[in-house]
């Protein structure tokens, strides 16, 4: 396991998810319901054993419920319970809306504000009247003070052990029912089914509604005795009632803890289906899908025993049953649980249906691989989430490897990975990051960003396992799964360190290369683009290759908020680790050279030696009046061109990155002679189907590429997606300047398979052939729409944008020759795909006649749908598709009102299914949505919603709104919409509807967001100040006496929280001013400073001075009590303006606590009263000095404080100070000075620099002058040198030397004369430095008024003194008597 990481300052320590948290924990809970059919209740009580927090007081997730009682121990207890789905939020909000911006904006506080809601607890129970807790009850029963079986680790959650039992631990009871209407249960005659939604446990019986509270569980359901309940866990028994009418009890145990949001319930008249190849497999349907649930599911234990094959474990838990619901009951295709999944049962088919088998396998096998990874081994944090998902992912891939084969899976992932670095452009998309993760609520795993999420978690973690290889990444998820099972861990949870520590012991990954690839990768968003091309060098035999580098997300912005830092490692756009591959296939065989950096410069140069040589022969030149290539005019000559380039080097085609070991965009540039030797000769799929992308692309085809393409659509050993794709990249080649070769093709490849030689009529359909039928079909394909031959007909065009009439009778024909009789499969998939393709046609004055039986036709395949319902009613939904696409092209000529008149007798039908009834409704919007704009369809949108009761309906209706706003062609598309459709929509967003179904609401947020032109996601979205518990529940307002327990649950829950250093001024109460920003020194100020140099440049060490004031105090505290010094300076009248206004006088003390400086440090205290004031009082007022900032040094305890005064008289020009001080020595070498030459300051020698702090501003400044003052000093001693034999004899000269040396003598004798009584020389330290007191000096007025530093007012000094007229200030310094010093 990984070595705990080391806090990081200011990081709050973390706690284990399963710790007995300040919030408490629930250890075990058991629910027991009772559902009522006829009277659409659900009624019971939950009973939880909770370890109680100090508080006593528990806070859980109750909503949309009634509570009746609650008992802790048996006996009642106090409770209070907020109903939060109930609560609006600001309505101020939708009255203040203008504009689509101002409606994005309220969408954005709404949608924050309702998740903030989500994350506390609404229901608090108080156990305080309670004096025996569960333990004891146990302890008196056992009569030995422990609890039975304690060696039964599986009746302990989590895996705990004695010691953890013998804490407050308390039996909770509930007696509550719930209000099926605004739940999110999903109720009808005879049929119940939860939604496992994110946060929405709390629906249907309180519990602790986070991922991180896992506890195991007892479920009793009773029910009619003619229904089946089906949840987690082991089915012990069940027990019929004798009440009438007969009810029947089902009985659950769940033995492994996992969270609530776990817990599922279904209730209906199941047919059940035992697996006869596994005993823990169980399979349950409504009777009217049983049939085909045997042919869906006969596969399933095969992957089954894959998965524990490849982990080399069993299944995790004792059962795994799979139920299948009516579609519009389940809100999504898989509906996860512990042990258990809810699936529609549109997923299920007959052995008549050919085209749903891979796509069904997948979602039933994705579901298992979720059992392991997302249900049994949880995140550990949600920066963490992306880790379990994709290893479920990568699960799946290998099933699909496995048992659809490695072509499928290839091809999978590759178009996988195109869609992530087409959406892979900004910060949402970042899989670990704060901002990416946490502060969207989970809300980033729901939409389109949550398949970018999952495909992109799998692609990288297919990454390292071609960096470690396929068994050392095998061996480390059976490591993980390992370590999960070992009971003596809390919770089993997975975190990205703990994988990366694996990566690096089990996978053998250096330190290095794992530590760029997880920021860059896991941590940043954005995907490298790659433009590749090359050019060989006959003469060297050499492959020269350039490179530029750039990236999906915008320069600055592929490197996350969470690693700043990172952004200057690759100028902005950042690298990525490791080397790419490039493949050369040569004549003489096939070479891969690591050589491409995906580090470093972003315009590389890369010289690759190739293998393979040329024999010399001499090439014909053309000769004069004849083509280029010396061919007829019936030969391409482009194609000749090339193919002659080719001839003259060895090499066949040149590929990057072939293993997909990056998740890249590339454009590679070589000759197309080279692209159809890689789409004809290389079997891998991925490398034929970029060759097919190229061709495609091309301006112009010529007839060597239709050639290549016809044969791979003929080619019955190619796989059958990428024929696909080739029959549509033929279509688009069919042109009038190619005289229709592609379409001809198509054509002759249709008729030579499936047309009768003789009558030149489509035979019977065969479709034996799975592979050709693929080809000759449209089929739907995560996550492409790959339709096939008749759609690839549909798309040939001519010059002016029409269909050609002969494409247009082509599929009239097979629609009106369709004949299915002998074959055993369903031909229904095969009719929609036809149906389809009518929709692709563009008509014209050629084929317009060709439009009345096309439709003629799509109304017969309506009549027999009704009759003759094919599967999910596809023929119907594909026929209401194409009518829709035929409306809008021939708007002109077809009646909207008649097309709107047959959408709607198609949704009010309650009768026909509930897809046909969706896509009626999609149809309705899209053709509002052209005719009359964004605004209308919107409106219609709401009604629709209003109307719509199944959740998953809902959800169908808001995903297309979403894309109608998203293809919004109106530039000025923001203004179509009303102010009343916005306030419509911010109401519906704020509603218990879309509170219950977090889907819709999450699809209306997002399309506020789109209308203001905004990108579709929390990420990056203004957020207001969080609310506090109490605004959330009590709206802001705190009543004494009311709401104790929620005061008492946030003492506990805010509990011991990291302390902040306090200073012990503040003990004291001495007022600390905040800090202000730095500004620029004024001219005056710089005046101030350089004569604060000059005044203490004299002494032997100096300090940078601080702040310069006009008066100043100092205060320093410590702990311990000494005598006090008292300085007041008066200000003379020659002062400056700003000091008697108040102006200028705050500069900021920029810069933290410097290690360095701490040392002894003296305790000073500044403040006496003045001469003539005795009548005032003591203590200093604070409203009559203007704080400006003021510094902390830990070492001195010394604070102080900027403030400007007036003096109060004029006559007193100057003041007596009594100084009292301990003297203070630092232990810290102090930066020197020049020494001052200045005569005139010889009185003023012993001042030494301080230790106050200044701001950046001030001390780059004084650096500044400090170097010009050292500059002109070096001058000046040149000069001296220079002339020094001169100097030796000029008396003045010699003079100054002798005064100097005397002057030194004279401190000698002074110092020595103090050490010989036993004390240390007194000193004084201000913001200029030390002021000894071993005499009396006497400073200028000038000194004085340019003293720099910051006042400090203390509560107990006396006032501030007022400026007067003066010129000097006097200081006497006395020593007290008893002072020890």
């Amino acid at each position: 396991m990984a070595k705990p990481r080391k806090q990081k300052a200011g990081e709050q320590p973390s706690k284990p998810a399963g710790s007995s948290a300040a919030a408490g924990t629930v250890r075990h809970q058991k629910i027991c319901l009772s559902v009522d059919m006829e009277r659409r209740m659900i009624y019971g009580h939950t009973e939880m054993e909770i370890r109680f927090p100090e508080s006593e007081v528990i806070g859980l997730n109750a909503v949309n419920m009634t509570i009746g009682s609650i008992s802790v121990n048996g006996e009642s207890a106090d409770f209070e319970f907020f109903e939060l789905s109930s609560q609006i939020e600001d309505g101020e909000r939708r009255f203040s809306v203008s504009c689509c911006t101002t409606a994005a904006d309220a969408a954005c506080s709404t949608y924050i504000s309702s998740l903030d809601k989500e994350m506390l607890p609404n229901l608090f129970i108080s156990c305080r009247k309670t004096e025996n807790s569960l333990n004891d009850q146990n302890n008196l029963a056992n009569g030995a003070g422990k609890l039975q079986n304690t060696e039964d680790h599986n009746s302990i959650p989590n895996g705990h052990l004695d010691h953890d039992l013998h804490q407050n631990v308390k039996l909770v009871r509930i007696n509550y029912q719930v209000d099926v209407n605004e739940s999110c249960i999903h109720f009808e005659s005879n049929l119940l089914c939860t939604e496992n939604q994110i946060r929405r446990a709390r629906c249907w019986f309180p519990c602790m509604d986070s991922s991180s509270q896992c506890s195991c569980y007892d479920l009793e359901f009773t029910v009619d005795s003619n229904l089946v309940a089906v949840s987690n866990g082991d089915l012990l028994y069940q027990v019929l009632s004798k009440d009438d009418p007969l009810r029947k009890t089902y009985i659950y145990k769940l033995d492994i803890p996992v969270s609530a949001g776990w817990i599922s319930l279904a209730v209906a008249p199941f047919e059940i289906l035992a697996d006869s190849h596994n005993a823990l497999l169980s399979y349950m349907s409504m009777a009217g899908d049983f049939s085909k649930l045997k042919n869906t599911v006969g596969f399933f234990h095969s992957a089954f025993s894959h998965y524990e094959d490849y982990l080399s474990t069993s299944f995790p838990f004792r059962s795994y049953k799979q139920v299948f619901v009516p579609p519009e009951s389940s809100l999504s295709p898989a509906n996860l649980g512990a042990s258990m999944c809810i699936f529609g049962s549109d997923l299920l088919f007959d052995e008549k249906v050919i085209d749903e088998t891979i796509e069904t396998r997948i979602k039933l096998a994705c579901a298992l691989a979720r059992q392991w990874f997302g249900v049994y081994i949880i995140a550990e944090t949600p920066n963490d989430e992306w880790l379990v998902d994709g290893i479920a992912g990568f699960l799946t891939d290998s099933f699909i490897k496995r048992f659809l084969g490695n072509n499928e899976a290839r091809y999978h992932r590759y178009k996988a990975n195109c869609s992530v670095c087409k959406a892979d452009v900004s910060g949402a998309t970042a899989l670990s990051s704060s901002a990416a993760t946490k502060d969207l609520y989970g809300t980033h795993r729901l939409g389109l960003f949550g398949k970018v999420h999952l495909w992109k978690s799998v692609a990288i973690l297919q990454m390292l396992e071609k960096q470690m290889g396929p068994e050392s990444f095998r061996k480390i998820l059976q490591i993980i799964i390992y370590r999960a099972q070992d009971l003596a861990r809390p919770l089993r949870t997975l975190s990205t360190k703990e994988f990366r520590h694996l990566a690096n012991k089990v996978g053998n990954l250096e330190r290095p290369f794992l530590k760029e690839f997880f920021p860059r990768w896991v941590e940043s968003c954005g995907c490298p683009i790659l433009w590749m091309g090359f050019s060989y060098n006959k003469r060297r035999n050499m492959i020269e290759m350039g490179v530029v580098r750039d990236s999906t997300a915008p320069i600055g912005g592929s490197i996350t908020a969470d690693n700043p830092g990172a952004e200057n490692r690759e100028g902005g756009a950042g690298g990525w680790p490791g080397m790419m591959s490039i493949r050369v296939h040569e004549l003489d065989g096939v070479y891969d050279h690591p050589s491409l950096s995906m580090t470093g410069e972003n315009c590389q140069l890369l010289e690759i030696q190739c293998h393979s040589k040329l024999a010399a022969k001499r090439v014909q030149k053309p000769k004069k009046g004849t083509k280029p290539d010396g061919a007829d005019e019936n030969t391409d000559a482009v194609g000749s061109m090339d193919v002659r380039a080719c001839m003259d080097s060895p090499l066949l085609w040149l590929r990057s990155d072939p293993e997909m070991e990056y998740l890249a965009e590339i454009h590679f540039h070589q000759p197309v002679q080279m692209w159809i030797n890689q789409m004809e000769k290389d079997k891998d799929v991925v490398a034929q189907s970029q060759a097919i992308a190229m061709l495609d692309a091309l301006p112009q085809h010529p007839f060597s590429v239709i050639n290549a393409l016809n044969n791979l659509l003929n080619d019955s050993k190619a796989f059958w997606r990428v024929r696909i794709e080739a029959a549509i990249a033929l279509a688009q080649t069919a042109s009038e300047d190619t005289d229709w070769t592609g379409l001809l093709h198509l054509v002759k490849f249709y008729k030579n398979r499936r047309f009768d030689r003789e009558i030149w009529l489509p035979m019977p359909n065969d479709f034996h052939d799975v592979p050709e039928y693929f080809v000759q079909k449209s089929f739907h394909s995560i996550p492409l729409f790959a339709p096939g031959h008749p759609h690839a007909v549909a798309l040939a065009r001519t010059a002016d944008g029409k269909s050609p009439r002969d494409a247009v009778e082509f599929i009239l024909q097979l629609l009106k020759y369709n004949d299915n009789s002998g074959n055993p499969y369903s031909d229904v998939y095969w009719l929609a795909s036809l149906v389809q393709s009518t929709s692709e046609l563009e008509f014209g004055q050629q084929n317009i006649a060709l439009l009345s039986p096309l439709l003629k036709h799509i109304d017969r395949l309506l009549l027999f749908d009704s009759l003759m319902p094919s599967h999910n009613n596809i023929l119907t939904t594909s026929c209401i598709r194409a009518l829709t696409q035929i409306a809008l092209k021939m708007s002109s000529s077809v009646s909207p009102d008649r097309i709107s008149s047959l959408m709607r007798s198609f949704r009010n039908n309650q009768k026909v299914h509930w897809k046909v009834r969706m896509e009626a409704s999609k149809a309705l919007l899209t053709l509002q949505f052209h005719w009359s704009g964004l605004g209308e369809a919107l409106s219609l949108f709401l009604e629709f919603v209003a109307q719509e009761a199944s959740l998953r309906g809902q959800v169908k209706l808001a995903a297309h709104a979403m894309r109608l706003c998203e293809v919004n062609p109106e530039p000025d598309g923001r203004k179509t919409v009303s102010v009343p459709t916005l306030v419509a929509l911010l109401q519906l967003l704020e509603s218990r509807k879309a509170y219950s179904n977090v889907y819709l609401r999450h699809h209306l947020f997002c399309m506020l967001q789109l209308v203001a032109g905004r990108r579709p996601s929390l990420y990056g979205a203004p957020r207001d100040r969080p609310q506090t518990l109490q605004e959330h529940l009590l709206g802001g307002v705190e009543e004494e006496g009311k709401h104790r327990m929620i005061t008492a649950f946030l003492s506990l829950r805010m509990s011991k929280p990291q302390e902040a250093p306090v200073d012990k001024r503040e003990a004291q109460g001495t007022p600390v001013e905040d800090k202000q920003q730095p500004q620029e020194p004024s001219p005056e100020k710089q005046r101030l400073e350089a004569h604060v140099l000059e005044t203490r440049a004299s002494s032997s060490e100096a300090r940078p001075p601080s702040h310069v004031a006009r008066d100043v105090t100092i205060s320093i505290g410590s702990e311990r009590k000494y005598p006090v010094v008292k300085i007041k300076v008066r200000q003379p009248t020659t002062s400056h303006k700003a000091g008697s206004t108040g102006q200028g006088v705050g500069h900021s003390l920029g810069g933290g606590r410097n290690e360095a400086e701490l040392g002894p440090a003296s305790s000073v205290s500044v403040d006496a009263p003045g001469r003539g004031l005795a009548d005032e009082p003591a203590s200093t007022s604070i409203q009559n000095l203007e704080e400006v900032n003021s510094i902390h040094d830990r070492g001195s305890r010394m604070t102080a404080s900027v403030g400007s005064a007036r003096l109060v008289s004029s006559d007193e020009a100057a003041k007596e100070l009594q100084c009292t001080a301990i003297s203070r020595i630092s232990m810290m070498p102090e930066p020197r000075l020049s020494p001052e030459t200045n005569p005139e300051d010889a009185e003023a020698r012993a001042v030494e620099g301080g230790s106050s702090r200044v701001g950046y501003g001030e001390r780059q400044g004084l650096r500044e002058l400090a170097a010009e003052r050292k500059k002109d000093d070096r001058k000046r001693k040149g000069e001296v040198g220079t002339d020094e034999k001169g100097r030796r004899d000029d008396p003045e000269y010699l003079e100054k030397k002798r005064l100097k040396k005397e002057k030194k003598r004279r401190e000698k004798e002074l110092a020595k004369a103090g050490a010989k009584e036993g004390r240390p020389p007194v000193e004084v330290e201000s913001s200029l430095g030390k002021i000894t007191g071993s005499e009396e000096q006497l400073l200028s007025s000038a000194d004085v008024r340019n003293l720099e530093g910051t006042v400090e007012p203390k509560p107990s000094g006396p006032k501030s003194m007022q400026a007067s007229i003066g010129t000097k200030v006097r200081i006497k310094l006395k020593r007290p008597s008893g002072s020890g010093l």
